[in-house]
């Protein structure tokens, strides 16, 4: 019984064109994952999410495990039945979420023991429950369950949390049930520290998964440091397997990361983005709310093929947004993840035909014309 594979087609440097074949579908890589957390990519349909170019999803076993419950969707099928979507979905396993949501967790060796941010009732998250929910929701691809360390810590602390996701990594394997064209990946800790991303990269792979994943940046560290660490950690993955930065990101932090060698991302940012009336573009990101679109009667990128991208001026749109309209957070969600998918398919076919460095120094003096910095924009 064979999981997902991994096939390397062509690179440049670090940078890697690649496909995932999976039971669901083929993911084309650099991927880029748009998060659909509660079984929905919010203020999109899921055929609207697919017309963008999005092969694969993300949702959450944190929130979905509180809402509507594992069991239930289990009973439609799972939740690409559930919410409609025909495509590869990957499931985090929810350790991120009781870092940064949960209230009053407390953590032993077996797992996490804490309340809901939504109605305070009390759960418990073990790698063998996650990773049985994270089954029960189909997963095409399951993550193993592991601590988020918090940024910034002491290098002890994050050893001994980086100890901690090693332990569980073994449980999620021996908890995972393998099945033709799905997979479980582990995720590489190890804060900001070389040695320690060393360590958990070289015990992830001695447990044996089907995928690896970098988790624990884009928690604050900043660009430069989690540069430096991707860095220090992707020469210790194999190249015959598909590796996942989590979390990120921004559209330049994702360029720098397939240039460090980075093949599938996810984040929020891209419909957080749209809701509060921002939209990336090929020039920079812009604030439709700002009185200068008022009058323009220019689309908001003509090169990325989306209704939402080219059929609507920057004036209807700043009307919408200042109108308080929810038509305008869904056009510039729609836009702003049709420019993600955009972005990846440039870089794929860049990285093809060699001519990667070129596009990273056109695109990236392009973004500088926008009108929001990166603090901004996210």
């Amino acid at each position: 019984m064979s999981a997902v594979r991994f096939e390397l087609m062509a690179s440049e440097g670090a940078a890697r064109r690649g496909r995932l074949h999976t039971a669901h579908g083929v993911v084309d890589t650099p991927a880029f994952m748009p998060v659909g957390t509660a079984a929905t990519v919010k203020a999109m349909f899921t055929d609207t999410v697919a017309a963008t170019g999005a092969q694969m999803i993300l949702a959450n076993t944190y929130h979905l495990m509180l809402r509507p419950g594992a069991e239930r969707i289990a009973k439609f099928g799972g939740v690409r039945q559930f919410m409609g979507w025909t495509g590869p979905m990957l499931t985090d396993s929810g350790g991120y979420q009781v870092m940064s949501l949960a209230k009053l967790r407390k953590i032993d060796d077996g797992g996490v023991t804490f309340q809901s941010h939504i109605d305070g009732s009390k759960h418990y998250l073990s790698p063998e429950r996650s990773i049985d929910i994270q089954y029960l929701l189909d997963a095409t691809v399951t993550m193993a369950f592991d601590e988020c360390t918090p940024y910034p810590a002491t290098k002890d602390e994050v050893a001994e949390s980086t100890q901690l996701s090693m332990r569980w990594a073994e449980r999620s394997k021996a908890a995972f049930k393998p099945r033709e064209g799905y997979a479980l990946f582990g995720i590489v800790q190890g804060g900001i520290h070389a040695d320690l991303r060393a360590e958990s990269a070289a015990k992830l792979q001695a447990i044996g998964f089907d995928g690896y994943a970098i988790g624990g940046l884009a928690v604050g560290e900043g660009q430069e440091l989690m540069f430096s660490t991707l860095d220090v950690t992707a020469p210790h993955l194999p190249t015959t397997h598909a590796r996942y930065l989590m979390g990120v990101g921004k559209p330049l932090d994702i360029v720098g990361a397939v240039v460090r060698g980075m093949d599938m991302f996810d984040c929020v940012l891209p419909t957080r983005s749209g809701r509060t009336a921002q939209a990336f573009t090929s020039q920079g990101p812009l604030n439709m709310r700002n009185a200068k679109h008022a009058d323009d009667p220019r689309p908001l990128d003509e090169a990325v093929n989306c209704p939402a991208s080219r059929n609507y001026s920057r004036a209807y749109l700043h009307h919408l947004i200042r109108s308080e309209e929810i038509l305008g957070l869904m056009l510039l969600s729609w836009h702003n993840v049709a420019f993600y998918q955009h972005l990846m398919a440039q870089l794929r076919d860049a990285i093809a035909a060699g001519t990667l460095q070129n596009f990273i120094q056109q695109f990236t003096a392009a973004q500088a014309g926008g009108e929001l910095n990166d603090d901004a924009a996210g």
